[in-house]
């Protein structure tokens, strides 16, 4: 017999997903400012209430959107090195670097806060959390290192943060053809 609590979740999971999807496809269009919640349950053709069950405003979904793409960015990026005791970057083959399937995969939110001023701050705070990963997993693990902790781990966040950036310039085409040739190589 299914557990009633794992179908609601699931069903509250999925309702949730289609509401972060209705807003960022809805931004891709108009302004937060300008987009009601109306708007929002109805491109994900479910009801105001709804809505209210799981949000009090629109900001809150919004929040929930961002704290997503970080928390799968973060993810994605230790991927490679997650169940590695040594880690090698040399070793890594494409197939391994999963930051290219998330950028894939958020390609909309990230063109919005790359192409247009409608998300005022969450490029910095994405740049924030790219500078914590080096200094929290890999710069310490580098004894009597003479390198800048901050500065090295700035330099890593804002190469991630530009190659993203030149991927969404370059309408994904470019990069993505490259990691899928790679990929199918490894």
């Amino acid at each position: 017999m299914t557990d009633p609590t794992l179908v609601q979740d699931k069903r509250i999971r999925r309702t949730k997903k289609l509401l972060r999807e209705s807003l960022v496809c809805l931004l891709k269009e108009k302004e937060l400012k300008d987009i009601t919640i109306t708007d929002i349950v109805r491109q994900a053709d479910i009801n105001r209430g709804t809505f209210y069950k799981h949000y009090q405003y629109k900001e809150d979904l919004l929040g929930e959107v961002i704290d997503e793409v970080l928390l799968d960015l973060v993810d994605s990026y230790r991927e490679p090195y997650r169940q590695v005791e040594t880690f090698v970057v040399g070793d890594m083959v494409a197939s391994t670097i999963k930051i290219f399937e998330h950028i894939a995969q958020y390609a909309n939110f990230y063109e919005i806060v790359l192409k247009t001023d409608m998300l005022p701050g969450v490029q910095t705070k994405i740049c924030n959390e790219l500078k914590k990963l080096p200094i929290q997993d890999l710069i310490n693990t580098q004894e009597n290192n003479h390198i800048n902790q901050e500065l090295q781990s700035s330099y890593y966040a804002y190469a991630i943060l530009g190659m993203i950036i030149e991927w969404v310039n370059g309408e994904f085409s470019t990069l993505l053809a490259i990691w899928r040739n790679n990929c199918w190589k490894s």
